[in-house]
C-alpha cells in the first residue's frame, strides 16, 4: 500500500469514528466537530472549533496560547515573574474573545498532539483553504504540527498562499534510531532495560478489552493529573475505537497480576511515527523505570520497522539524552478573509512567537 493510500484508508477510518459524533462524547474536554476537505491525498479531516473556554488545545487556540503558554511561565520562568505569568490566562482569554481567535477551523486536525501530514505533491493547497473559507467564513483557517524538517513542502505552499507562521512548541526527532544506538548510551540503555524489567511485555496483539480502561487511566495520570488538564481527555472508548482502526498499535508491561503498569500507542503515517498516548503508574517508584519502558518500547518499534519518530514536546532533557533533534514546530494561519481585529491578532502572534516564543524555546531547550 503507498504511503498516500494509507493515508487516504486512515482518515477514513478516523471519519467513521468521528464524523457523526460530537467530539466530546469521546474526549470529554473537547468541544468541536468533525469535517471533511477531499484532496488528491484523500480526505483530510478537519475540526470545527466554535470557542470553548478550558477544551483542550489540540483544537483551541485560545488554550495553546494563552492557558498552556501561562501554565509553561509559571512553571519555568523565575518566581518573581510569577505575577506576570498568573496573568497571562485571563488576559490572553479576553484578548482571545476579543479578537474571535478561538473560532478555529483546523485542516489536517486528528485530534493529536502532533498530525502527521502526507506529501503536498498534487495537493491544491489554495483550493483548500477557498473551500474552508467558504464553509466557514468566520473562522480562522489553522494547520498544526508543521516543522522544517518533516514539512519543508508544506510550509512554503502554504506561506505563498498567505499563511502566517506562528510558533507552538519545540518537538524532538529521531531520524535515524540504528545510528542513535551507537552514539547515545542513554538510549542503548534504555533498550536494555526492555530485556532486564521484571515486567512482562505485551505488544499490540495483546490488548485485550479489559485494557482500555486502565491505558486511559495511566495516560491520565501522566498527561491530565501531572502536565495539564489542557491536554485531551482520552477515554476507554476513544482508545478501543482507534485501536480497533488500526489508527494506535500500544506496547506495555504487565506486573504478576495482569495489570498494565506502563504503556505507549503509537499512530504512524508513512516513515514517521508519533506517540500520543504515553502513560505509566506514577504512584510506583521511579527506579521501576516505568517511563523509561514506555519511551523505550517507541524507540525499540521504530528502530526495528526503519520508521523516523516524531517525538512530540516535553521531557526535553530525557530525549536529547537519547539523540532527540530539537525542532521549532509551527502553526500556518489563514485570516484574510476575518475582520481586522482577527488579522491583527494572528500578526502580532506571529511576531512575538517567532521573536520571543522560539528563541525562548531554544535558550531552556524545553
Amino acid at each position: 500500500m503507498s504511503d498516500h493510500d494509507r493515508f487516504a484508508a486512515q482518515a477514513r477510518a478516523f471519519q467513521a469514528i468521528h464524523e457523526r459524533r460530537p467530539v466530546s462524547s469521546l474526549i470529554p474536554n473537547l468541544h468541536a466537530r468533525v469535517e471533511r476537505i477531499e484532496t488528491t491525498a484523500g480526505p483530510l479531516p478537519v475540526t470545527v472549533h466554535d470557542s470553548h473556554a478550558g477544551d483542550a488545545w489540540v483544537c483551541s487556540p485560545r488554550s495553546t496560547y494563552a492557558d498552556c503558554a501561562a501554565e509553561e511561565a509559571a512553571r519555568y520562568l523565575p518566581r518573581a515573574l510569577s505575577p506576570l505569568a498568573a496573568s497571562l490566562s485571563p488576559l490572553g482569554g479576553l484578548l482571545c474573545e476579543a479578537t474571535r481567535l478561538d473560532q478555529a477551523v483546523t485542516v489536517n486536525n486528528w485530534l493529536l498532539s502532533t498530525n502527521l501530514y502526507p506529501s503536498v505533491a498534487g495537493i491544491d493547497i489554495s483550493a483548500i483553504i477557498h473551500e474552508a473559507v467558504q464553509r466557514w467564513p468566520r473562522h480562522a483557517v489553522w494547520f498544526r504540527s508543521l516543522n522544517a524538517q518533516d514539512n519543508t513542502d508544506w510550509l512554503h505552499a502554504l506561506q505563498r498562499a498567505g499563511c502566517q507562521l506562528v510558533v507552538s512548541r519545540q518537538v524532538w526527532l529521531y531520524d535515524d534510531l540504528a545510528q542513535g544506538t551507537r552514539r547515545h548510551a542513554d538510549l542503548k540503555r534504555d533498550l536494555g532495560l526492555l530485556a532486564r524489567t521484571p515486567l512482562a511485555y505485551c505488544d499490540d496483539t495483546g490488548i485485550t478489552e479489559a485494557d482500555y480502561a486502565r491505558i486511559a487511566e495511566l495516560y491520565a495520570l501522566l498527561y491530565t493529573a501531572k502536565y495539564s488538564r489542557f491536554n485531551p481527555m482520552y477515554g476507554a472508548d476513544f482508545l478501543a475505537r482507534w485501536h480497533r482502526a488500526d489508527l494506535l498499535e500500544f506496547h506495555g508491561f504487565r506486573a504478576d497480576d495482569g495489570v498494565l503498569q506502563t504503556v505507549v500507542g503509537l499512530f504512524r503515517q508513512g516513515c514517521v511515527a508519533t506517540s500520543p498516548i504515553v502513560g505509566y503508574d506514577t504512584a510506583q517508584p521511579r527506579a521501576h523505570g516505568l517511563y523509561r519502558l514506555a519511551t523505550a518500547s517507541a524507540y525499540r518499534r521504530s528502530l526495528q520497522q526503519g520508521w523516523r519518530l516524531n517525538f512530540s514536546a516535553g521531557a526535553a532533557g530525557f530525549k536529547r539524552l537519547r539523540g532527540g533533534r530539537p525542532a521549532i514546530e509551527y502553526s500556518a494561519v489563514y485570516t484574510r478573509h476575518l475582520p481586522r481585529r482577527t488579522r491583527a491578532a494572528v500578526a502580532a502572534l506571529s511576531l512575538l512567537t517567532r521573536r520571543l516564543g522560539a528563541p525562548l524555546l531554544n535558550h531552556f531547550q524545553l
